[in-house]
């Protein structure tokens, strides 16, 4: 049975609580998801917990917020079966402290156009680590200004280049992420290269051990999976798959177990783990 290794909640910029991720699982017949919150374990570990009671494997994971300084772009690291999380807090408490003062100056910009205030969007974060422009936008949304998280709303708030509102949060290196996962006893793949145009990235990173990439999400072009799968064959990198999972929250209906980690994949990245000393 294939694995969906990529679904965030509301522990961060997902929709959906943790037992219902689980349950729709559990109902779609997938018996392994990651729960990769961002720059957190937080769900990942109490998913684990109510996964066993319903006889679905959760793997531990979180996807890290990362800068590839080189291109001035964006980029994000999976990290899964992590044997010493709290080797990594500090690294997601930097990063958690520069969101909420991004999310902050956002916010009171939009504030001066739409009549939202900061409680509307704590309602809507409730249960997450943080606020992240997809709880502002479900606060616009319930006050009557937009139909949905993506769309023209979105794109005038928080275009990287024209956006009203846009702030960005400073991120750390891509290679200081990496070491830090490998310090920590985890395995680096790197998350959909896709989106943040990542493949010249991706060339360079072999050379500083990662383990992997994620071949299977909902982002790829056409090409891009068998593009993927050539070059992490010739590398030996892991390959990884999901649906990038975000409930409402997601740009288009993408329900879980959409973009799956096959099984002999994920028998190849526990393999992988057990070779690593924690």
């Amino acid at each position: 049975m294939n694995a969906d290794l990529h679904c965030h909640t509301k522990m961060s910029d997902g929709s959906t609580c943790i037992d219902e991720v689980i349950m729709i699982a559990k109902r779609r017949g997938i018996k392994t998801i990651s729960i990769t919150d961002h720059d957190t374990f937080a769900g990942s570990i109490r998913g684990k917990i109510l996964g066993k009671r319903l006889g679905i494997e959760v793997i531990t994971g979180a996807e890290i917020s990362a800068y590839d300084y080189k291109r001035n772009r964006k980029v994000h690291v999976l990290c899964y079966l992590c044997s010493n999380p709290e080797r990594l807090e500090k690294l997601f408490r930097k990063t958690s402290e520069s969101r909420k003062k991004a999310s902050l100056i956002m916010l009171q910009q939009i504030m001066k156009i739409y009549p939202i205030n900061p409680d509307m969007v704590a309602r809507r974060a409730q249960g997450s680590t943080n606020i992240f422009k997809q709880h502002i936008m479900h606060a616009l949304i319930d006050a009557g200004y937009s139909p949905s998280i993506y769309g023209n709303l979105y794109n005038k708030l928080f275009n990287s280049q024209t956006g009203l509102a846009a702030k960005i949060v400073e991120y750390p290196d891509i290679y200081e992420v990496i070491e830090e996962i490998h310090s920590a006893g985890g395995l680096a793949i790197l998350a959909h290269p896709n989106v943040y145009d990542s493949f010249d990235l991706l060339g360079e990173l072999v050379d500083y051990k990662l383990d992997g990439v994620e071949v299977w999400h909902p982002s790829n072009n056409p090409g891009d999976e068998e593009r993927l799968m050539a070059f992490a064959k010739q590398y030996n990198l892991l390959m990884t798959g999901g649906t990038d999972f975000h409930g409402m929250y997601s740009s288009k209906p993408n329900p879980l177990g959409t973009y799956c980690t096959p099984i002999e994949h994920l028998n190849a990245l526990k393999k992988r783990k057990e070779t690593i000393k924690s």
